[in-house]
C-alpha cells in the first residue's frame, strides 16, 4: 500500500451524483429553452476592421454607433488600441460598412477600412454543424481508444464525464448569455481533451492498483488511485488555471470568452475525472478481473 494519505473520495459519490445531475438538468433546460447566443460566426452578419492613427475608447464608439441606429454592434480592440473590429448580425449587407465607415468619420479622426468580411446565414449554419459532427466524432474515437487501451468500463465512464463536462459549460454560456462563437467552440474541444487527460491519469493509476493491491475491494483500490493522483491533478489544474486568467485579464475583448469557456471546463473536467469517471467505473461493478491479466502459471488469487 502507497505511504500518501488516502481520501475517501468514494464516500461522497452519492452526493456528487445530487450535484451533477441538477447542473445537468439546469444546463439542459437552458439549452432547450433559450439556447445559446450564437456569434456572428455561427448566425451570419458583418465584419469589419478599421484603423486609427490615435488609441481610442471602444466604449464611445460603440454608442456612437448605438445613436446613429445600428443595433447590438460589438466593438472590440483587434491587436491594439489603435485597430478595431466591428461585428454586426443580421443579414449580409453590401453598403453596412460604408454606413459605418460614414459614422465613424463623423467624429473627425484619421480612419482606416482595412477588412470587411460577409458571412452569410448559410456558412454560419455550415460551421455550426460541422462543428457539432465534429464534437460527435471525438467523442466516437475517446471511447473507442479507451476501450483499446483500457476497458469497456472505463471508455463509458471517460465519455459520460467527457459529455457532462461539455454539458455544463454549454450551460453556462447559456445562462449567463455569453456570445457563442467559433473561438468558444475552439475551447470546448480543448476543454474534451484537458478532460480526456486527467481522465486517462487517473484511470491508469486505478488499472496499475487494481493489479497491485489484490485483495483490496474496488472502492478502496479507487479511493487509493485518486489520492495517489490528487496532488498532480491539483498543480496540473491550478497552472493551467493561472495562464487562462491572464489570458482573460490581458487578451483582450477577443478572447475573453474562449478563456471563460476554458475556465469553466478546467474546473468542471478536474471535478469530472474524480466523481463521474470513477462513480460510473464503480455502478458497473469494475473490479480486479477486468483488468487482471496473470502470466501463464500465474494463480489470480494471492496466495495466503
Amino acid at each position: 500500500m502507497s505511504q500518501v494519505k488516502v481520501y475517501n473520495f468514494m464516500g461522497l459519490r452519492r452526493y456528487a451524483v445530487i450535484f451533477s445531475t441538477v447542473l445537468l438538468l439546469v444546463s439542459a433546460v437552458s439549452l432547450f429553452s433559450q439556447g445559446l447566443v450564437l456569434g456572428l460566426d455561427f448566425s451570419g452578419g458583418t465584419q469589419i476592421e478599421v484603423g486609427y492613427q490615435q488609441p481610442v475608447d471602444v466604449a464611445q464608439l460603440r454608442d456612437r454607433l448605438d445613436v446613429a441606429g445600428f443595433k447590438s454592434p460589438v466593438v472590440v480592440h483587434f491587436g491594439s488600441e489603435t485597430d478595431v473590429l466591428i461585428r454586426m448580425q443580421g443579414e449580409p449587407d453590401q453598403s453596412l460598412a460604408e454606413r459605418v465607415y460614414g459614422v465613424l468619420q463623423s467624429g473627425n479622426e484619421q480612419i482606416e477600412l482595412r477588412r470587411v468580411d460577409y458571412v452569410g446565414p448559410q456558412i454560419g449554419e455550415e460551421l455550426r454543424d460541422k462543428g457539432g459532427l465534429g464534437m460527435l466524432i471525438a467523442l466516437a474515437v475517446v471511447m473507442l481508444y479507451v476501450t483499446i487501451r483500457f476497458q469497456f468500463k472505463f471508455s463509458v465512464g471517460a465519455v459520460l464525464a467527457l459529455v457532462h463536462d461539455v454539458i455544463i459549460t454549454l450551460g453556462i454560456f447559456s445562462l449567463a448569455r455569453l456570445e457563442f462563437d467559433l473561438t468558444v467552440l475552439a475551447a470546448v474541444l480543448a476543454v474534451v481533451g484537458y478532460s480526456l487527460n486527467d481522465t486517462i491519469v487517473v484511470s491508469d493509476r486505478i488499472r496499475e492498483n487494481f493489479r497491485k493491491i489484490r485483495k483490496a475491494p474496488p472502492v478502496e483500490v479507487i479511493n487509493e488511485s485518486l489520492s495517489q493522483t490528487l496532488w498532480r491533478t491539483i498543480n496540473t489544474s491550478l497552472t493551467t488555471l493561472l495562464v487562462l486568467s491572464a489570458l482573460f485579464f490581458f487578451g483582450g475583448e477577443l478572447i475573453h470568452n474562449f478563456a471563460i469557456a476554458l475556465m469553466i471546463g478546467v474546473g468542471v473536467g478536474t471535478y469530472s475525472s474524480v466523481y463521474v469517471a470513477a462513480t460510473v467505473m464503480l455502478a458497473m461493478n469494475v473490479d480486479r478481473e477486468d483488468l487482471l491479466e496473470p502470466e501463464e502459471g500465474e494463480l489470480v488469487d494471492d496466495l495466503p
